[in-house]
């Protein structure tokens, strides 16, 4: 994905970050994602970080909310991601309301059973969605030019979920490249092909390229 950082370059960029999110399967992705770097990566929740209202009408405009919120609430470096999944079928949805498509206080289930049912007379082949994720990297809460990664990821939803891993809509979501749904895969190989993986690895040379 990337090619590992020479010790000086480790260096530079080794720093504390705080993950605009308390999402626990979020942050080991990040984690994962970003270790090359040598980033301390640690969730809001560890700096009891209040949640910020997602007053955005797209996944970049609530990503900067949050790594404001974050930053200035720690005094750290931030990085939040906006992301979610965006079915052609139902003219975008769930969209930037993915994580709370069922309620407020939505679990993944329940998302999931939703959308199952939104796409209940939708035939095969009609059913294409995909993963988009807008990354944003604050230096400090008034930062003028954040960082900002946008990318997306192409698939299908299944009629039924299938695999045990990842969190979400992983499940339902059929990627034909791999023959598989991202619940099924390992974490290296969603890593490597997903919406978010590929935006960290342009944020990791986003950053290089920063403090070079």
């Amino acid at each position: 994905m990337t090619d590992t950082l020479h010790e000086n370059d480790m260096a530079t960029t080794s720093q504390a970050v705080v993950l605009a999110s308390g999402n626990a399967g979020k942050l080991r992705e990040f984690q994962e994602l970003l270790a090359p770097l040598g980033i301390t990566l640690s969730s809001q929740a560890d700096h009891d970080v209040p949640e910020v209202e997602e007053t955005g009408l797209t996944f970049v405009e609530n990503a900067l909310l949050k790594a404001r919120a974050a930053s200035r609430h720690t005094g750290l470096p931030a990085l939040a991601d906006d992301s979610g999944l965006v079915v052609d079928a139902l003219n975008g949805a769930p969209g930037i309301y993915s994580a709370r498509y069922s309620g407020e206080h939505a679990d993944d289930a329940a998302n999931n059973r939703k959308l199952l049912d939104a796409l209940r007379d939708v035939p095969e082949g009609q059913r294409q969605a995909h993963y988009w994720c807008a990354l944003v990297y604050l230096r400090h809460a008034d930062d003028p030019a954040p960082l900002i990664i946008q990318c997306g990821w192409k698939g299908d939803i299944l009629s039924l979920p299938r695999g045990e891993g990842g969190f979400g809509y992983d499940p339902l979501f059929w990627v034909s490249e791999a023959g598989m749904s991202a619940a099924e895969m390992s974490r290296a190989e969603k890593n490597r092909l997903s919406h978010r993986g590929r935006a960290v690895a342009e944020f990791i040379d986003a950053l290089k390229a920063d403090n070079a």
